[in-house]
């Protein structure tokens, strides 16, 4: 076997492109299919593509202060992501806001639209996002880290900067909620 066939961990990739900033390419090339699908997930696919072109960048710039004896990469970047995907989240309630202040729209696609198009999914599809939509943020992005994308807890750990503990107590308090729910 020639040592190009052997994989770099991640932690050595990001090491390496303190020198050699290209080396950095190879995380997006392990990665940014997976942050799409789960920024997709969450917002949409075309907000998606913009959760992908922003988290390498943002990775890139702070790739000085990553540990790089985490050979995986991948709970740090979904970090990322998932603090893009707030704040996008954050521009879409400052935007509706302003809508019911103003009543301009000013989105391609009406308002109206977009929420009959939502309301017509299918009848599970509309409890699961109900269910989702009722959970506090941090629970949230917890519990699809570690259903979606099946990080352990210690990676959702570390993806959120949160402690294990914390990821369990929030796991646990999103399955009581929907107990409550179901009963």
């Amino acid at each position: 076997m020639s040592a190009e066939t052997v994989e770099i961990d991640d932690g050595e990739l990001i090491r390496r492109s303190a020198h050699h900033p290209e080396q950095f390419a190879a995380l997006f090339d392990r990665y940014a299919r997976q942050i799409h699908l789960y920024a997709a997930r969450r917002l949409g696919a075309q907000v998606a593509d913009d959760i992908v072109a922003e988290t390498f960048p943002a990775a890139f710039r702070r790739r000085g202060t990553y540990d790089t004896s985490f050979a995986l990469a991948r709970p740090w970047l979904y970090g990322i992501a998932t603090t893009l995907i707030a704040r996008h989240r954050r521009q879409e309630e400052r935007l509706l806001r302003a809508l019911s202040r103003t009543g301009v729209d000013p989105l391609p696609e009406a308002l109206a639209d977009t929420v009959t198009r939502r309301v017509t999914a299918q009848g599970r599809d509309r409890e699961l996002a109900g269910a989702l939509a009722s959970l506090p943020r941090g629970h949230r992005d917890v519990l699809l880290l570690v259903a979606w994308e099946d990080m352990s807890y210690e990676e959702v750990a570390r993806a959120l900067d949160i402690s294990v503990g914390t990821v369990r107590s929030r796991l646990h308090r999103a399955e009581e909620g929907q107990e409550r729910t179901r009963g």
